[in-house]
């Protein structure tokens, strides 16, 4: 089997991971937000690195049959509002009313939109000059891109044609216009304007940066297109991607293998906890299949397209950890890959839970990113005494704890609410291993498993993805003909898009479902359809819906079997501050040591491949038959 290359980019760390169809090789590097190609072919190349002995990218990228990308830029921009300001034009009167009904709508729409609104009569005799001048108005306001959204398709495609000819494309500095209808097939005019508010918002980051990586893989004449890992678990190219479809896929990749782990471990109610540098994400895995919703929702703001039920917070081991009115508080602001953490040495003027973690002892300042990275404990030391303990007029060791125990709750508030009984935790990402125990305690959840590929696992759940298209039209007459005829346009998208996916839709895997939704709650059901089948579902809104896939090759895990316990041994001690005024010899156990069947107490510090887990007193720890970590707490 060729090989497939899998990278999953953050806000800190970019991860690798390589599937060559038998095992699994990765390794991690420095984010660099200034340059978003260059951190992803340093870390192609430390792979090939891995894999061959020397660095070779020409090698591995020419043997890669596919290279899936995926990216938090996207889910950071939205959450430090880092992008274009919004215009919307619009013929609904009360559209804006209807976009801020709850405080989370409010909030978002004050981020990107705020004052830039504009309502056109679409019956008026001057429409033509107000669309000009609402346009112009909204751009001198700062609007970088406009959304249209119009009470129907023909009001659309008349302004269409309107500021068409009045904002022709070509001309230098046209302001980009996208089209509610045409992104989202969707009855309900709020959802299918917040879909092109957070699309038009994310667009410029993904699209810099994507075309850029693109154009350089071509000066590796890489036959093979770079396919971007979508938040509904497929991929694409980038050149068919909606930007919009990239939020949160990171999380979505995470989610993909914690499901394939929930089958190997018999879980039935799963938590994912990713911790990255600038957010953490929770989903749930129930029954070993990704939670999803049919609508779905960013930042509380509900969208047209199905995506992962996913949360993220921006609590992160860069997320900046300061004192506001006398209290410690954790983000969401992040001080990234650069400057980063102060004990990176880059100029980071504010403490992170790296710097807090770094001056208990849990981390080695040698041995940081498997020793590729040294740390900086004097510039902790001095950001958290200037940043912490000075404002509160406490010591260091004082600010260190409760540094500490500021962090375990603010992940804690992150999933507490989707605990129930029998959750696992879930832990994962650069971050998670260190914390799961101490915020999985506070939430109520004694059953935490790390994976051993915990510090790349979203990127390894990338290996579970096909190549998929997703289209979905609202029928608006309710007859079986008006449902054909959508039927055989749908039919002509996705043989043209999977064509130039580079497979025939033939053959493919293809599903065909009415989607059917009530508009007083929101109830969706899908229903399997065959053209020709009647449609009429009176007083509900009704879409066809085709899925194609063409499906790749996926990883195999085995089942698990719980071998004979036995000790494990330690690599050495690590001093580490377990109180203010307490500090103690901790084991430290190197995970490649260990074998299937070696178990511990805490307190310990298990190191494993670009990872630090920390196991608290009170929870036990056991090494699974696959190279997991299952943690289990006493209390």
């Amino acid at each position: 089997m060729e090989t497939l290359i899998n990278i999953d980019n953050g806000g800190t760390l970019t991860d690798i991971c390589v599937w060559n169809g038998a095992s699994v090789s990765f390794t991690k590097t420095l984010t660099t937000p200034h340059d978003l190609s260059e951190c992803l072919f340093t870390g192609i190349e430390k792979a090939s690195t891995n894999l061959y002995g020397e660095p070779d990218i020409t090698r591995l990228l020419h043997q890669a049959h596919h290279i899936r990308y995926s990216t938090t830029q996207g889910t950071n921009a939205l959450v430090e509002r880092k992008g274009p300001m919004i215009g919307i034009v619009t013929t609904i009167p009360d559209l804006r009313e209807r976009m801020e009904v709850t405080e989370a709508e409010a909030k978002l729409f004050a981020g990107l939109v705020d004052e830039r609104i504009a309502v056109l009569d679409p019956d008026s005799d001057d429409l033509e000059f107000e669309a000009v001048q609402e346009v112009n108005r909204l751009t001198t306001l700062g609007a970088a891109r406009v959304v249209i959204v119009a009470a129907t398709v023909e009001q659309e495609r008349h302004l269409r044609q309107i500021l068409l000819r009045k904002f022709p494309r070509h001309l230098l500095g046209s302001v980009p216009l996208i089209y509610s209808w045409e992104l989202a097939g969707d009855r309900k005019d709020e959802r299918r304007a917040w879909s092109c508010v957070v699309n038009s918002f994310l667009h410029p980051t993904m699209e810099r940066f994507l075309y850029g990586a693109e154009r350089r893989l071509k000066e590796y004449k890489v036959a093979n297109p770079l396919l971007v890992y979508r938040n509904d678990g497929a991929s694409s190219r980038v050149a068919k991607s909606i930007a919009l479809k990239t939020y949160s896929s990171g999380p979505r990749g995470g989610l993909e293998a914690t499901a394939a782990l929930a089958k190997v471990y018999g879980l039935g109610h799963a938590l994912m906890m990713d911790i990255g540098g600038t957010t953490t994400d929770v989903g749930v895995v129930r029954d070993h299949e990704v939670a999803a919703l049919n609508r779905g929702t960013i930042e509380g703001v509900d969208i047209s397209y199905p995506m992962s039920d996913v949360a993220s917070t921006g609590v992160g081991g860069s997320s900046v950890i300061a004192v506001v009115d006398g209290a410690i508080t954790v983000g969401p602001q992040s001080v990234g890959a650069a400057p980063g953490p102060a004990c990176f040495g880059f100029g980071g003027k504010q403490a992170t839970i790296t710097d807090v973690n770094l001056l208990l002892g849990v981390l080695d300042a040698d041995t940081y990113l498997d020793g590729t990275f040294t740390l900086d404990p004097e510039r902790s030391r001095a950001v958290i005494t200037e940043t912490i303990a000075e404002p509160l007029g406490i010591g260091l060791p004082d600010a260190l704890i409760r540094m500490e125990n500021a962090y375990f709750a603010a992940l804690a508030g992150s999933f507490a609410s989707w605990v129930q009984s029998g959750t696992t935790l879930v832990a994962f990402g650069g971050a998670g291993p260190m914390s799961a125990a101490g915020a999985a305690r506070l939430a109520g959840v004694n059953r935490v498993l790390i994976p051993r590929t915990a510090a790349v696992f979203s990127a390894f759940g990338i290996a579970f993805s096909d190549i998929g298209k997703t289209y979905e039209v609202l029928v608006g007459e309710a007859s079986a003909d008006a449902a054909a005829a959508i039927y055989d346009d749908l039919l002509a998208r996705a043989e043209r898009d999977m064509f130039q996916e580079g497979y025939a839709l033939a053959d493919c895997e293809t599903s065909w479902q009415l989607v059917v939704e009530n508009p007083d709650d929101g109830e969706v059901r899908r229903i399997g359809y065959l053209r020709g089948d009647e449609v009429d579902y009176p007083g509900h809104a009704v879409s066809l819906e085709l899925t194609a896939t063409a499906t790749l090759p996926h990883p195999v895990l085995e089942a698990d079997v719980e071998p004979a316990a036995r000790p494990a041994p330690s690599a050495g001690t690590r001093q580490v501050r377990s109180s203010a005024d307490q500090i103690d010899d901790v084991p430290v156990h190197v995970l490649d040591d260990l074998e299937p069947g070696h178990t511990g107490q805490g307190p310990a510090i298990i190191e494993g491949p670009f990872f630090t887990a920390r196991v608290l007193p009170g929870w036990s720890f056991r090494i699974t038959a696959s190279g997991d970590i299952f943690l289990t707490d006493a209390h």
